[in-house]
């Protein structure tokens, strides 16, 4: 006899409308107490969570901002000081180059004038010495020549006195 009663959806009976909004209410009622309000307080706390991570990153993003300003800060003076060191080293380079070409230059002076004085010397010596074996090989032929001519012969010994004569003036 249940069986029998007509079941019609399209048109559903008070009862059936009547049971279903009960429950739906009940489950409404149990939904809201124990699933919506944990949901939305998840909800909340997952917002809370991503606003704080937000946050957190803007502000790390503006601590890196600082860091890069500050690194790259860093690095022009590194490289202003960089150049200043660069700088002088050329400079002490270039003052001891010039320092020791003036030295070599001076040396150099030095040294030619050194050789020059000695070439000098060197040469008048060499010419005395020449002079003086021209001198003695003159004497030595002139005194065999002399006691070969001279055996009495008073033109040549009064030629022989005048030649002293000018030797002795030279």
């Amino acid at each position: 006899m249940f069986f029998l009663l007509d079941f019609n959806v399209i048109k559903p009976d008070f009862g059936l409308i009547f049971w279903t909004t009960i429950i739906f209410g009940i489950f409404w009622f149990l939904m809201s107490k124990y699933a919506f309000r944990p949901i939305a307080n998840a909800l909340k706390d997952r917002e809370d969570e991503i606003q704080s991570s937000l946050d957190e990153a803007k502000k790390a993003r503006e601590e890196m901002a600082n860091l890069n300003a500050q690194n790259e800060k860093i690095l022009a003076e590194t490289r202003e000081e960089r150049a200043k060191i660069l700088k002088e080293a050329k400079d002490t380079r270039d003052s001891i180059v010039n320092e020791a070409k003036e030295k070599a230059k001076v040396e150099a002076q030095k040294i030619a004038t050194t050789a020059k004085l000695e070439i000098e010397n060197e040469k008048k010596a060499a010419i005395a010495s020449i002079k003086n074996q021209v001198g003695t090989m003159a004497i030595g032929i002139a005194e065999q020549i002399i006691k070969k001519d001279l055996a009495g012969n008073q033109e040549q010994e009064g030629l022989v006195s005048k030649l002293v004569d000018e030797i002795k003036l030279n």
